[in-house]
């Protein structure tokens, strides 16, 4: 099978499979500033797994969720959520267990944001300082949940941007919400909170103004109360 350099976390210059070997010398400069693994263009609909930046109708695609199924004496497939990086709509589809998928090729950059303007907000590369200005199309929900500082992951395909990436869980301060009610629990009916960045998530009855929250930002989801 033929390999090739497909995901790069970190510009490579060059990003030549002939300078795989000094690539792979961990005390080479290259590899302290980039990461690129080699990894197949084609694989089994079997390999499939969340997360992974799929191409299918010649878009790229994030699998959302995916679930290998094999119905008694039935063939075996594959049932996935993709999510178009391009468009941002979400669907389901069925790949049979013997189909191929092709794997996206795709920079990743890790970027720290810097301010919002009128239209977009603007992120900087911490390892190149290169700034790029993405618009709430490509940020989606994750936008809520900026403030200054945050680190994401930022998707590039065929030199755009596409589609970032939010840590798993967020920090973030209340700012405005309903008082405490004495002898609340989480198991209370949730109430309104707004956060430090203007969005507004459900969280138990006894957080406060002030307190500082841990929020899963794909989801807009409350989980704790941060040490």
């Amino acid at each position: 099978m033929e390999w090739r350099h497909s995901i790069c976390l970190h510009p490579c210059d060059p990003c030549d499979p002939l300078a795989e070997p000094e690539f792979m010398n961990p005390n080479s400069l290259q590899s302290k500033l980039s990461l690129c693994y080699l990894i197949p263009p084609m694989m089994s609909a079997t390999q499939i797994r969340k997360g992974m930046i799929i191409l299918f109708n010649g878009q790229p695609h994030r699998v959302m969720e995916f679930q290998h199924r094999t119905p008694g004496n039935l063939r075996a497939f594959v049932q996935v959520r993709l999510r178009n990086l391009r468009s941002g709509t979400s669907f389901e589809h069925r790949f049979s267990a013997g189909d191929g998928v092709e794997r996206a090729v795709v920079e990743q950059h890790e970027m720290d944001y810097l301010y919002k303007d009128t239209t977009h907000y603007h992120f900087m590369n911490n390892q190149t300082y290169e700034q790029v200005a993405l618009d709430e199309e490509i940020l989606g929900d994750y936008s809520g949940f900026l403030k200054e500082g945050a680190h994401i992951q930022v998707d590039f395909f065929d030199g755009q941007p596409i589609s970032v990436e939010m840590p798993s869980s967020v920090e973030l301060e209340v700012i405005e919400t309903e008082p405490e009610l004495k002898g609340a629990t989480a198991s209370n009916s949730p109430k309104p909170a707004k956060l430090e960045t203007g969005v507004v998530v459900q969280v138990p009855p006894f957080i406060r103004p002030g307190d500082v929250i841990r929020v899963d930002p794909s989801e807009g989801r409350y989980l704790e109360r941060a040490k």
